[in-house]
């Protein structure tokens, strides 16, 4: 008779503080019926009765909480859908916009852009500052008919 005793009271004790550990670590939204520390003061006063009420009444299910969002596969998810439309259409818009920005400005790509390269109808090294060969850029300098300067 004392092994059973002794066997129910080290059960209660375990019961009581695996649900006081459970109360004081459960997700707060799904806690039914009382506050947290309500149920801890319940557990902790009314031991076997207090936790076993915890675990039947006072800890909600995970489907029961209404107030959290629910996961959705991206496939399922019409806001996701919709707005990988917008995207699209949002990436389209910006390609048209480009292109009229490129035929206002002559044809010539904005940088930054593919096929950005030199205008049509130039050509590399003959624009303003362009070093010109066999002249002095420093001085402004260019080589006379022979090739060298006139002194």
């Amino acid at each position: 008779m004392t092994r059973l005793l002794f066997g129910l009271a080290v059960a209660a004790v375990v019961l009581t503080v695996y649900a006081l550990v459970d109360a004081a670590l459960f997700d707060r939204s799904r806690i039914r019926g009382l506050p947290r520390f309500a149920w801890i003061l319940a557990i902790l006063f009314v031991p076997v009765i207090g936790a076993l009420l915890w675990f039947v009444v006072g800890r909600g299910r995970r489907g029961s909480s209404p107030r959290g969002p629910r996961t959705v596969a991206p496939d399922d998810d019409l806001e996701f859908l919709g707005q990988l439309g917008r995207d699209a259409q949002q990436e389209q818009r910006i390609r048209r916009l480009e292109q009229e920005l490129s035929d206002l400005d002559g044809g010539t790509p904005r940088p930054g852009t593919p096929n950005a390269g030199p205008r049509p109808g130039t050509t590399p090294g003959t624009g303003p500052g362009a070093a010109t060969p066999g002249g002095n850029d420093e001085t402004g300098d260019a080589p006379g008919p022979s090739g060298s300067r006139d002194a």
